[in-house]
């Protein structure tokens, strides 16, 4: 087959939804993906992205480029194939389409894979990076970074509601371990409760005054997990919390904030740091900020980046997740606009 037809973005993206990625299991969908861009013309490559220790039983998975054979491109689309967890199936009406993914990212896909095959009709040098893992640890990104195709600017896509995002706050994953004695409950003197150690360490965390960027807002901080002890009626000899800072500025004063408030209670391990970025603005096209993280301080050897995609990040990660097919149909045609103004 060798299919050069029109694309129908709504269709492309149901066919995307329709395949089950969560963070981890994104093989499947690379394999089609691979196969559909070979079909149209792509050259493609599949790139191995390791698995963490936790999920080696979840089969392969890869990134996907698709590119012109021997060419160098002047702009190369990117997002991500994973989603997350739950999978919810696909569901359209006149309007909408709704399902895990339409919006955050496989709509965007889609989306980005139109304008790029109307681009190289055009005769503009476009390629495509798909990746896995955006949504836990930028796996993808961070072994596609080992191996740049030398473009000018990179066109990442997230939901933005087709706005041009002027920036992207960070994130700081924390987790904290406190340690105690177990005992009997009724007799706490001769236990050491960890869970009260830790339960000390959050409260002083909500008090902190985190650092505000006047254009770009507050960082947050929040407090996702907590576990510890074994029964009401037994001294918890240990306990552990992990936390997200969104960041605005550089990690270093949040970093000396926690190490303060653990001291003495609890251990701190930082486990992910994704920082701060500015990006450029377009002329002509609504901007926003991006209180949300991506894959582009990852991506730092593929060109000057900029964000933009359909969908509301309010309602990607959410049982709600939905994205109107004219948005989507605007994104194409947004996608073109700003790479032909990036390119003139």
């Amino acid at each position: 087959m060798n299919d050069r037809s029109t694309l129908d973005p709504i269709g492309l993206t149901r066919r995307l939804c329709e395949i089950e990625s969560t963070t981890y299991h994104e093989g499947a969908v690379g394999d089609f993906l691979a196969g559909f861009l070979a079909d149209r013309g792509w050259e493609i490559e599949k790139t191995p992205v390791p698995q963490p220790a936790e999920s080696t039983t979840a089969g392969p998975r890869w990134n996907v480029y698709a590119g012109a054979a021997r060419q160098t491109p002047d702009l190369v689309f990117s997002t991500h194939m994973d989603t997350v967890p739950p999978y919810i199936p696909f569901s359209e009406d006149s309007d909408f389409m709704y399902g895990r993914g339409v919006s955050d990212a496989k709509g965007i896909i889609a989306a980005q894979v139109a304008a790029a095959e109307a681009l190289r009709a055009a005769g503009f040098r476009i390629a495509l990076l798909f990746v896995s893992g955006e949504e836990r640890d930028s796996a993808g990104a961070k072994t596609a970074n080992l191996a740049p195709k030398g473009n000018r600017f990179l066109i990442n896509g997230e939901p933005t509601d087709n706005r041009v995002a002027l920036a992207s706050k960070g994130a700081l994953r924390v987790v904290l371990r406190a340690a105690g004695k177990m005992a009997h409950s009724a007799y706490p003197e001769l236990g050491d409760n960890a869970v009260h150690k830790l339960v000390q360490v959050l409260e002083k965390l909500l008090k902190l005054r985190l650092p505000v960027t006047e254009d770009v807002g507050p960082s947050s901080l929040n407090i996702g997990q907590i576990h510890g002890g074994y029964a009401p009626n037994v001294i918890a000899d240990h306990a552990e919390a992990q936390v997200l800072v969104r960041l605005v500025s550089d990690s270093a004063p949040v970093r000396a904030a926690i190490l303060n408030a653990a001291e003495g209670l609890a251990d701190v391990d930082f486990t992910l740091e994704i920082p701060f970025v500015r990006l450029r603005a377009v002329e002509g096209i609504p901007t926003m900020v991006a209180k949300f993280t991506t894959d582009i301080p990852q991506l730092s050897n593929w060109g000057e980046p900029l964000l933009l995609g359909p969908g509301n990040i309010h309602l990607a990660h959410t049982p709600q997740e939905k994205l109107a097919k004219k948005e989507l149909l605007e994104a194409v045609e947004l996608y073109i606009k700003v790479a032909k103004q990036l390119l003139a």
